[in-house]
């Protein structure tokens, strides 16, 4: 391919790469916009809506996996037509959805298609990069997948405004029908094996068991009950399920991941900070757009424009980044991106009913700076401490565990979120006495109201108790975000234990290929 088009070419495999990733990054970030409106539309809640974020991500991070059997058996080119075409159907069958459902379905078929292309675009970009271009590389390649979440919330809020949340599926098909066009050009095709390689199917149903039963049973928890029989179930079987896998992989011939590279300290110190910083990315995705739409009475198309500033500064500080991450010592740059982001979620705890477009921008800005200093300096170090054998297994690996982590997160937000709502509505509704100066003041106000409505005096009280409820709901409601947004900056502040981790033991080689291919 180098013959045939010459130096140039490392830019054209790379831009036809990204646009599978772009899609995954845009379809991720339009859908979290038309969540509200997908809630109001089949009537769920919560406990139901947050599957279509982390069914996609979940399923995402197993297919994850079959990236490195894939390539093998068939080749890059085939493998990324085909995970794009199962990409493409799930976006169709998500716009023709009747049910809550088979919207939760048609995304999880989206996450299969996208879990095969992203650490395939990884491999791809770090094999026509020269070493000493690695940092730049992986900064060019989170450009591409930033241009997503820049115009993604506000592309799919027109979408939303001026059509329905059926359109939000249908675009999300474009890009991935670009993608296969350049692929069939580009994409180098590789050399199919005369017989299939083995794969690993007990350690895809292990990982797969595990993962399925645990996100369910941290979604249901509380609805069921922490403590009822399905809910003890479901995280015993993903826990005995996921220890079988860890053992099951250190034993087979052929394993789906190759656990082996986490005894790499760099490399397992980048992947957890990896995981907090899928979980501060995927949780800011999945809280602000809901925030300002629930709390604030934003539109779909105004709230993905609030994302539209943070995203346009990613882009610009990225390959600033990406230079960085070849000169600078790669936990330093980590440690300063923790540190900023996790200041911005702080910031995030004063948002309130009367915060401003721009303040809440800025304070999304600050934390975009945040990850634009992160995401190439995690990817170098964690590869660069692997044997070149080790480089397919290792990508795997980090965007494996990565996604995970978004996965979790998502989850995790919002059990938590409805958790602690519940919580600040209880406390409320006990304030609301007889007693209370400030509730007799808003009953009268909404009295008031109701009265210049024209409400007779036999409704009054009814619709008075209704509009105190609901006022009470909110402010609980915008209670649990603020909670929410601290949870995300405790954690960012905890992942800078493993980042000093990331530190080289002795001092660096002036050889910088030769660095990159010892272990760490």
């Amino acid at each position: 391919m180098f013959a045939r088009f010459g130096p140039r070419y490392r830019f054209y495999v790379t831009f036809t790469a990204m646009l599978g990733t772009m899609a995954m990054a845009l379809t991720a970030t339009m859908t979290n916009v038309a969540i509200p409106v997908i809630m109001g539309t089949f009537g769920v809640g919560q406990d139901k809506v947050h599957w279509i974020s982390t069914g996609f991500i979940a399923a995402m991070t197993v297919s994850m996996l079959l990236n490195d059997w894939c390539v093998r058996a068939f080749g890059m080119k085939a493998t990324y037509i085909c995970a794009m075409s199962v990409f493409i159907f799930g976006g169709i069958m998500g716009g023709l959805s009747s049910t809550i459902d088979l919207v939760i379905f048609s995304r999880i078929l989206q996450g299969l298609g996208a879990g095969v292309v992203q650490p395939l675009t990884m491999v791809l970009v770090l094999q026509v990069f020269p070493v000493e271009w690695r940092g730049r590389a992986m900064a060019l390649m989170s450009v591409g997948i930033m241009v997503a979440p820049a115009v993604g919330p506000a592309f799919g809020g027109v979408l939303l405004d001026a059509f329905n949340w059926q359109y939000v599926f249908f675009m999300s098909t474009v890009i991935p029908v670009f993608g296969i066009g350049l692929a069939t050009i580009f994409m180098p095709g590789g050399e199919r094996l005369r017989q299939f390689p083995p794969f690993d199917w007990t350690g895809l149903v292990l990982v797969s068991l595990c993962i399925a039963c645990s996100l369910t049973g941290l979604s249901s928890g509380q609805r069921e009950g922490w403590g009822s029989p399905i809910i003890s179930v479901l995280f015993s079987v993903g826990l005995v399920s996921g220890g079988a896998f860890i053992v099951w992989e250190l034993m087979t011939e052929s394993p789906l991941l190759q656990v082996r590279v986490f005894a790499n300290r760099k490399f397992t110190a980048s992947i957890i900070v990896g995981l907090v910083l899928s979980l501060g990315f995927y949780g800011s995705s999945y809280l602000v757009p809901l925030f300002v739409q629930t709390i604030q009475g934003y539109s779909p198309t105004r709230a993905g424009m609030l994302m539209i500033p943070g995203g346009i500064l990613m882009i610009l500080a990225l390959p600033i980044a990406g230079r960085l991450a070849d000169k600078v010592p790669g936990y330093q740059m980590t440690l300063f991106g923790l540190v900023v982001y996790a200041c911005s979620s702080l910031l995030m705890m004063q948002a309130s009913t009367d915060t401003s477009f721009w303040v809440f921008a800025s304070w999304l800005m600050i934390g975009r700076i945040g990850q634009a200093a992160m995401m190439p300096t995690l990817m170098v170090t964690a590869v660069s401490t692997l044997k070149p054998e080790m480089l397919s297994q290792g990508a795997g690996a980090l965007n494996f565990m990565r996604n995970l982590g978004g996965a979790v997160g998502i989850n995790f937000i919002a059990v938590m979120l409805e958790q602690r709502t519940a919580f600040f509505s209880d406390a409320f509704a006990g304030l609301q006495t007889p007693d209370n100066n400030a509730t007799q003041h808003l009953i009268s106000q909404f009295g008031y109201l109701l009265s210049q409505l024209g409400w007779s005096f036999e409704t009054m009280r009814s619709g008075i108790l209704y509009l105190v409820g609901r006022s009470v709901y909110l402010q609980a409601n915008m209670m649990a975000f603020k909670d929410l947004f601290l949870i995300v900056a405790l954690f960012f502040f905890a992942a800078i234990i493993p980042a000093l981790l990331m530190r080289d033991r002795q001092p660096k080689s002036k050889s910088r290929p030769a660095l990159a291919a010892r272990p760490g």
